[in-house]
C-alpha cells in the first residue's frame, strides 16, 4: 500500500509570530520565532530578501511516483538475485554509454598562475586552485569569459569561483555576478574583488525557489547568463539546470511579448519604419540576446540526487527504468568513490539531510557524509569485489549524468561531460558543459574505455 500523499502546502497557514518558510521535508512551516515585522527567521531570511524572485518550488519538478520510495529496503536487505537483476538493468541501460569514457579537458588559466605558484598555499588549497583554474580554462575554451554578461554561481559558498572569474575579467565592462547560496556563509571572499567594473550580489535562497527572470539586474540589463558551479551537490545540479534552461527562458518570453529580433525583422517590411531598422544597429546585442549563453558545472554527490527533482526522468523512462531503479542507482553511485570501505547514508537519512547540505561551506566534499552501515561488503549479496563495486558506481553516475545531457539536448543545448581534473586532485572530477546549439562548436566527449 502506498503512503498517503502529503497535505498540500497551500492548505496550511504559518503560525502567527513564527517563520513563514515552508520546510518541505517536514511538510510544515518553520516554527522559529521571528523578529517583530519580519516574515522569516534568520536561517530563512534569504526568502525575505528574495522578494519577487522567491517563487515556491518553481524549479522543483513534478511530484510523480515519489511516495513509492518510502517503501524501498536498504541495498543490504536485497537478495542476491534482486541485486543481480538491478545490476543487469544498469548494464543494459548503459549499453549506449558504457563502452565510452569522458574526454580529458584538464586545463588552466593565467588568472590563477600566481596563486598556483605561491608556496604559502598548502596541498588542500592547491587542489582547489587547480580545479578552479581548469573550470576557468574550460570557460575560456567555450568562449564564455567575456564582457557584458551575468555569471550565476550556484552553490556559491565562499564565492571563490566567481572571484577567479572576476580576476580573469579585469578589463571587461558590464560584468555581473549573482552568488546563489541558501545558507549563511562564513569567510566569504566577496570583499577581495579587484575588478571595479563588476557588480556582485548575493542571493540567500534555495535554488528550488529561485526565479532568475524576476531579478532586477537581469530585467534591466538583459545580459546573457552563464551558469557556473564547483561541486554542485546532487539534487542542486538538477534544480540549477531547470532554473537556467526551463524556468528562466520561459519567464523571459512571458516578460517580452515578442522577441526584439522578430520585431525588427517585421519592421523591414514596412517602409515607414526604415529608420527604426537603421537605428536597430544600436540594438544588435539585444537582437542576438540569448537568455542563457552557457553552463559550466562541476558535478558532485550523485547519491544526493532525488527522483522528483531529477531532470532526466524521461531518459530513464525510455530505458524502461523508473523511481525504484533510480533510487538504488543513485545510492550505488557512491561505490565509485568509496570502493568497499564506506557506503552512503540510507535513503531516510538522505531525505533528512540533502536539502540542508545542498551546498556546503567547504568547497569540496571529502566524502565525510559517508559512513559504514549494514551495506558493508560482508552484508552485500554476492560479495562484490572492490573493482566491481567501483565500476558499478561509475556506471550509475554516468547513467544519471547522461539523463542530464539528454535533458539539455532536448532544451536546445549541445551538452557534454568531460574530466576537468585528475582523480588524485578530486574524486568528483567530471564537468558538465552546455552551449545553445546555434552558438556551440562540435566537441567530441567520448573515447573508448573498458569498464
Amino acid at each position: 500500500m502506498s503512503t498517503p500523499p502529503r497535505t498540500p502546502a497551500a492548505t496550511q497557514v504559518p503560525i502567527e509570530g513564527r517563520c513563514s518558510y515552508f520546510v518541505e521535508r517536514k511538510n510544515r512551516f518553520c516554527r522559529m520565532v521571528v523578529a517583530s515585522g519580519r516574515r522569516f527567521c534568520g536561517e530563512h531570511a534569504g526568502a525575505a530578501g528574495a522578494e519577487d524572485y522567491f517563487v515556491q518550488d518553481i524549479n522543483a519538478g513534478l511530484k510523480d511516483e515519489t511516495e513509492i520510495l518510502d517503501e524501498l529496503v536498504p541495498i543490504s536487505f536485497l537478495s542476491e538475485e534482486q541485486l543481480e537483476n538491478l545490476i543487469k538493468k544498469l548494464r543494459k541501460a548503459s549499453e549506449g554509454v558504457n563502452c565510452c569514457t569522458l574526454k580529458d579537458q584538464i586545463m588552466s588559466h593565467p588568472a590563477l598562475h600566481d596563486a598556483l605558484n605561491d608556496p604559502k598555499n598548502g596541498d588542500s588549497a592547491f587542489k582547489h586552485l587547480k580545479q578552479q583554474a581548469s573550470i576557468l580554462g574550460n570557460m575560456e575554451r567555450l568562449n564564455l569569459l567575456g564582457p557584458r554578461r551575468c555569471f550565476v554561481e550556484f552553490g556559491a559558498g565562499r564565492g571563490k569561483l566567481s572571484h577567479w572569474v572576476d580576476t580573469a575579467l579585469q578589463e571587461a565592462e558590464k560584468v555581473y555576478f549573482l552568488l546563489v547560496e541558501r545558507v549563511t556563509t562564513r569567510f566569504k571572499v566577496d570583499g577581495k574583488h579587484k575588478n571595479r567594473n563588476s557588480v556582485f550580489e548575493r542571493l540567500q535562497i534555495d535554488i528550488q525557489h529561485l526565479c532568475l527572470s524576476k531579478i532586477p539586474v537581469l530585467i534591466k540589463e538583459k545580459l546573457p547568463v552563464v551558469g557556473i558551479g564547483k561541486h554542485l551537490c546532487g539534487v542542486a545540479t538538477d534544480l540549477a539546470l531547470r532554473c537556467l534552461v526551463e524556468t528562466y527562458p520561459t519567464r523571459c518570453k512571458e516578460r517580452n511579448e515578442e522577441p526584439v529580433a522578430k520585431r525588427i525583422k517585421n519592421d523591414k517590411t514596412d517602409s515607414k519604419n526604415d529608420t527604426l531598422v537603421n537605428e536597430g544597429s544600436e540594438q544588435n546585442e539585444l537582437e542576438q540576446w540569448i537568455p542563457v549563453a552557457g553552463i559550466v558545472v562541476a558535478l558532485c554527490c550523485h547519491h544526493r540526487c532525488d527522483w522528483r527533482h531529477y531532470v532526466g526522468k524521461e531518459f530513464f523512462k525510455t530505458l524502461g527504468l523508473g523511481p525504484v531503479e533510480f533510487n538504488y542507482f543513485q545510492r550505488m553511485s557512491s561505490w565509485a568513490t568509496c570502493g568497499m570501505r564506506e557506503t552512503t547514508l540510507e535513503t531516510s537519512e538522505i531525505n533528512i539531510t540533502k536539502r540542508d547540505d545542498q551546498t556546503n561551506d567547504n568547497e569540496e566534499h571529502d566524502h565525510k557524509e559517508y559512513r559504514k552501515t549494514d551495506d558493508n561488503p560482508e552484508g552485500l549479496p554476492g560479495l562484490l569485489t572492490v573493482e566491481e563495486r567501483k565500476n558499478i558506481g561509475r556506471l550509475c553516475k554516468l547513467l544519471i549524468d547522461q539523463g542530464r545531457i539528454e535533458y539539455l539536448q532536448q532544451k536546445g543545448y549541445s551538452a557534454s561531460l568531460q574530466y576537468y581534473t585528475d582523480s588524485l586532485v578530486s574524486l568528483e572530477n567530471v564537468l558538465l558543459t552546455a552551449l545553445p546549439k546555434q552558438s556551440s562548436t562540435p566537441d567530441s566527449t567520448m573515447m573508448k574505455e573498458k569498464l
